[in-house]
């Protein structure tokens, strides 16, 4: 059945906590293709073990280490449905790329966590894993984030156009391409971290279902300057960041000062997303005609809106408009890194991450 296929599958778990994400993507072809997909919540109990694990807390060790194994025990499961869904066992499948849960990023000071446990995830599965992604190009100099623009490049970048591909997950990145084949790519901020800490704190939501709380409120203007006084916005490419900085207590700080209704917040965090993001795209890309979303901010309408008011002279739209459905990009990119990693072909852009040079990403647990 599969012997004209190539088929990995990517596993993406991000920022926002609010999934696993898998793709299956033949590789066969002179183009990969996204075959099918699925997505399985995190479940409460284990969303809030990761977010405890976000800072210092006691017996850490023993808490990511039990909660890489869960999460591991998620994969396999969400594995195990994408090859039903599909018609496929697990020989057909010739590795997974898995990004893992990150649960600290400090490339400033030679680091990076995702927690995942990736020789459980092959022992459950039988399929061939590539995992840690991001600790060589950090070994080399780099940011280790974000790996995405090179997979952009590749799906992206026959588009004909100059464009932008802003993936808002729970923190925000571009991926600038142009027709001289030059890429620049970054973390603008956050995406929809803040939201989604805003609207469960008030609202018992784990995210504003299409911004519709948000659209509510006014962008309060003074919380909104304060809020882009953040040194991070002002910095220069290479650059990336994560709950490591943009996390409750700085929300808190940002807000000290302030009596704003809550959905007068949440109006001006979104402002903020949108803000950061256009004020990034009119620096480094003036001349881009569209910008294409993709990741659960894609959904958010309200968002999108700000977006379009902040840039008038661009297009706005999702990946869909290019063939790609915005829920899956990310997961499709660790398919393709898993591809590039077992091909022994470099992954990272070192003018995105800074890295010396470019490297052949991730480690392999073998089936």
């Amino acid at each position: 059945m599969t012997a004209n296929h190539d088929f990995y599958i990517g596993l993406m778990t991000g920022t926002s906590l609010d999934g696993v994400d898998a793709a299956l993507v033949d590789f066969s072809g002179g183009q990969p293709r996204l075959h099918a997909a699925v997505a399985l919540p995190l479940g409460e109990q284990l969303r809030a073990l990761l977010m405890q694990l976000q800072a210092r807390s006691e017996d850490e060790l023993h808490l990511a280490h039990m909660a890489g194994n869960t999460l591991a025990d998620l994969y396999a499961e969400a594995v195990s449905r994408l090859l039903v869904q599909s018609h496929l066992t697990t020989a057909d499948i010739k590795a997974i790329g898995n990004h893992g849960q990150t649960v600290r990023h400090r490339p400033e000071v030679g680091y990076t966590v995702q927690l995942g446990n990736h020789a459980r995830l092959a022992e459950l599965t039988g399929i061939t894993v590539v995992g840690d992604f991001r600790s060589r190009d950090i070994a080399a100099g780099g940011q280790g984030a974000p790996l995405v623009p090179a997979f952009h490049q590749a799906i992206f970048g026959h588009t004909g156009e100059p464009c932008v591909i802003a993936n808002i997950g729970g923190i925000a990145n571009i991926t600038i391409l142009d027709q001289s084949g030059s890429i620049i790519g970054f973390d603008t901020g956050p995406g929809n971290v803040l939201m989604d800490m805003w609207t469960l704190q008030h609202r018992g939501e784990h995210y504003d279902a299409g911004g519709a709380w948000a659209a509510q409120g006014h962008l309060q203007a003074d919380l909104l300057q304060a809020m882009l006084s953040e040194p991070y916005f002002a910095l220069l490419p290479p650059k990336s960041t994560g709950r490591d900085l943009f996390h409750g207590e700085w929300l808190r700080r940002q807000l000290t000062s302030y009596s704003h209704a809550p959905q007068d917040v949440q109006a001006t965090l979104s402002a903020l997303t949108a803000r950061t993001l256009a004020d990034a795209i009119r620096a480094h890309a003036p001349h881009a005609t569209s910008v294409y979303l993709c990741g659960g901010g894609a959904h958010n309408l309200h968002l999108q809106q700000q977006l379009r008011q902040w840039l008038p002279s661009q297009r706005v739209e999702t990946t869909a408009a290019l063939g790609v459905d915005p829920d899956w990009v990310e997961a499709y990119a660790f398919a393709w890194l898993a591809w590039r990693c077992l091909a022994r072909q470099p992954a990272n852009l070192p003018e995105v991450t800074g890295a010396h040079g470019p490297r052949i990403l991730g480690a392999i647990w073998p089936a």
